[in-house]
């Protein structure tokens, strides 16, 4: 019995640390100059979010070219601005998401002739993933076993965060369902009314129109 236990505890584990080495994962794309390249990432309200972006040098041990800079513009699903960066190489960004919702990261590339492509690492981080764990260690003094257990309840707690913000949004999807099926049905009556209108107005002109020729 304590053995299947363990074996349970070792599973859960293995799946937390999947799915915080899948959050905490940077990316790297080419942005063509001239263009635009957004990256959303859904975040509930009261998150913390950390951010680090640059330019991948193309020619190690020399400079990057003055050419490859970038704008970086970080707004919320409601539009409101938490980050703003113009003609840079390198930056980061840190906030409190007060929204929920997709915040979206839009990179731009000023336009250059003959075009180039510009490469970018984008390091993107929400929730327990944007802790910085290092320092947790290093302040608390704590030993690799209470670190790695502090870490995981942190994972935990966040993720049954995302369990009850997974459920709201559910709730909300179903009272759009029923309001949108609501109209729907009222819709459907309306236009059936419409018809039926117009097919008696239809029959009552024909009569009409046969009873002044003296057809009926």
């Amino acid at each position: 019995m304590l053995t299947m236990k363990l074996q349970r505890f070792a599973v859960c584990i293995v799946v937390i640390i999947g799915i915080l080495s899948t959050i905490a994962q940077s990316i790297r794309f080419e942005l063509e100059s001239g263009h635009t390249k957004c990256i959303a990432d859904d975040i509930k309200s009261n998150s913390m979010t950390v951010g680090h972006y640059s330019i991948v040098n193309p020619n190690e041990g020399q400079p990057l070219p003055e050419s490859h800079r970038i704008t970086l513009k970080v707004t919320s699903a409601y539009g409101n601005s938490y980050h703003s960066a113009e003609n840079v190489q390198s930056g980061q960004f840190a906030f409190q998401a007060v929204e929920a919702g997709d915040y979206m990261a839009c990179f731009f590339a000023i336009d250059h002739q003959p075009s180039l492509k510009i490469p970018i690492e984008f390091d993107w981080r929400s929730g327990v993933a944007a802790k910085d764990w290092s320092n947790v260690a290093k302040k608390g003094s704590v030993d690799a076993m209470n670190f790695e257990l502090k870490k995981l309840a942190d994972t935990i707690t966040s993720i049954h965060e995302e369990m009850f913000y997974l459920r709201e949004r559910e709730q909300e999807m179903q009272e759009l369902n029923k309001i949108t099926n609501s109209r729907m049905a009222w819709l459907s009556f309306l236009s059936l009314f419409v018809c039926l209108s117009v097919a008696g107005l239809q029959l009552w002109h024909l009569k009409s129109f046969f009873e002044k020729k003296k057809l009926i």
